[in-house]
C-alpha cells in the first residue's frame, strides 16, 4: 500500500471500551504543542461536522473519544492515560474529566503494548488518570502474555459477552472541587436563570454530577435517549441548571459559558424510582426488580445511550450518601449493602460503592465495576501536512 506524501501517519489502536470506542495513541506521537495538538486530534476526527465524515468520529459522543497513553510521571502509577473528549461539531478538544468505560481499555493496551509486563492469570495496571490527577487500578485476565479477550461476562449495551476487568474508581473522589459533596450538603435548592426553582444533589467522584428527580422535570425517568434529546424544551431547562452548578464548582463564570466551556461537566442525571421499562437497543423489558432505581444521564448536552463507568461511580456514591435524591429514590434495601443497580437505557449497570462519614465529610471508601474490553483495529491515522502549517 502505498501511503500519499501529502498526508503524515500516525500509529493508533482502535479499542473498545465498556460502552464506548476510542483511538488510543501514544503521547510522544502526538504534537507537544498543545494547539497544534489539537488541531490534529480534530483533523483525525473530522471535527466540527456533525457527521464527522472526513475522520474516524463516528458523529456520536460515545464514539468521538480518544485515549492519550505514555510512561508514568508518578511513582506508584505503571501508565499515564490522558482522556480527551472530542467535539462532533465544534472545534473544541475537552480534557476537563475522565471517561470510565474507555478507562477499562487503557489497562488490556499496555499489556499488548508490552508497557507492562503481563502476568497470567491477571494483570494489575495501576493507571495515573491525568485529567483527574487520580489513581485507577485496572485487574486484567491475560492469557498467551496478552490481554484476553473471550470470556462469559455479558456488559447491557454491548453485544456477546467477553473477558471481565475489574476497576477500582475509589481514589476519584473529589477530583474537581475537593470534596465528595461539593457544596457540603446532600441536597440543595437551586434556583433556575429565568424563573423556578429545583432541589438537587452534587456528586464529585468519577466525574463531577448533578442529580435531579426526573419529575420535577415532568418526566418518568424510563425515557429513551432520543425522546430526551429531542425535547427541545427539557434541554434548554437542564442546560440552565447545569450551568448553574458549573458556576457553583468555579468550571465557570457564567451559566451561559457552560455549554460553550465546560460541555463535559459536570454530568447531569435524572433520577426516577424503580420500573419496568424496554432496553432500546433489544426491546427486552428491564423489570422493576432488576434495578435499585432509574437513571437517564446527559452529556456533551446528549443524553447517554448507556451509562457512563464514571457517572456511576458519582451515582453509586449518591445512592449510599442519606440525603440526596438517589438516596431517597432507591430501593431501600440497597441502603444495607454495596451492589447498587442503575437501570439505563440500555439495560442495568452494577457498581460496588462504600461510603464512610468522618466528621463532618463523607469519604468513598469502594467504588469497583466491572467491564469488557478489545482491540479492535491497529495501524495507522493519516492527517494532511497541511494541518502542522496552519
Amino acid at each position: 500500500m502505498r501511503f500519499p506524501e501529502e498526508q503524515r501517519r500516525i500509529p493508533c489502536v482502535l479499542m473498545r471500551g465498556g460502552t464506548s470506542r476510542a483511538l488510543f495513541v501514544m503521547r510522544n506521537h502526538l504534537p507537544s504543542d498543545p494547539g497544534l495538538r489539537d488541531r490534529v486530534i480534530l483533523r483525525m476526527y473530522g471535527s466540527p461536522d456533525i457527521r464527522q465524515i472526513d475522520g474516524i468520529g463516528g458523529a456520536d459522543p460515545l464514539t468521538s473519544k480518544l485515549a492519550i497513553i505514555g510512561p508514568p510521571t508518578r511513582t506508584d502509577a505503571d501508565v499515564d492515560y490522558t482522556f480527551a473528549q472530542v467535539s462532533i461539531d465544534r472545534p473544541f478538544v475537552d480534557y476537563a474529566g475522565n471517561c470510565g468505560n474507555i478507562s477499562s481499555a487503557v489497562g488490556p493496551f499496555a499489556i499488548d503494548e508490552g508497557l507492562v509486563d503481563a502476568v497470567e492469570p491477571v494483570t494489575k495496571v495501576r493507571i495515573h488518570q491525568t485529567n483527574t490527577r487520580c489513581i485507577l487500578v485496572a485487574e486484567v485476565p491475560v492469557v498467551n502474555g496478552k490481554a484476553a479477550v473471550e470470556g462469559d461476562y455479558h456488559l447491557d449495551g454491548v453485544p456477546g459477552s467477553g473477558a471481565r476487568i475489574r476497576l477500582d474508581f475509589s481514589d476519584t473522589a473529589g477530583a474537581i472541587s475537593g470534596r465528595l459533596l461539593p457544596t457540603g450538603n446532600p441536597l440543595d435548592r437551586l434556583d433556575i436563570p429565568g424563573g423556578g426553582s429545583i432541589e438537587v444533589s452534587v456528586i464529585d467522584a468519577g466525574t463531577p454530577t448533578v442529580f435531579v428527580r426526573a419529575t420535577d422535570l415532568g418526566l418518568k425517568g424510563t425515557e429513551t435517549p432520543a425522546e430526551i434529546d429531542a425535547n427541545r424544551e427539557l434541554n434548554e431547562r437542564i442546560e440552565r441548571i447545569r450551568g448553574t452548578v458549573a458556576v457553583w464548582m468555579g468550571l465557570v463564570d457564567d451559566w451561559r459559558q457552560a455549554a460553550e466551556k465546560s460541555p463535559y461537566l459536570p454530568f447531569f442525571a435524572l433520577v426516577g424510582g424503580p420500573a419496568d421499562y424496554p432496553d432500546f437497543t433489544t426491546g427486552r423489558y428491564v423489570r422493576a426488580e432488576e434495578v435499585d432505581f432509574t437513571s437517564r444521564l446527559l452529556f456533551m448536552l446528549k443524553a447517554h445511550k448507556a451509562y457512563p463507568v464514571t457517572g456511576a461511580v458519582a451515582t453509586g456514591a449518591a445512592a449510599q450518601t442519606p440525603g440526596t435524591i438517589v438516596f431517597e429514590l432507591a430501593r431501600p434495601e440497597s441502603h444495607h449493602r454495596e451492589e447498587i443497580r442503575i437501570g439505563h437505557p440500555a439495560g442495568v449497570l452494577e457498581i460496588e460503592v462504600s461510603v464512610q462519614r468522618e466528621g463532618e465529610e463523607i469519604r468513598l471508601t469502594r467504588a469497583a465495576i466491572s467491564r469488557t474490553a478489545r482491540r479492535i483495529m491497529e495501524g495507522y491515522i493519516l492527517v494532511p501536512w497541511s494541518t502542522w502549517e496552519r
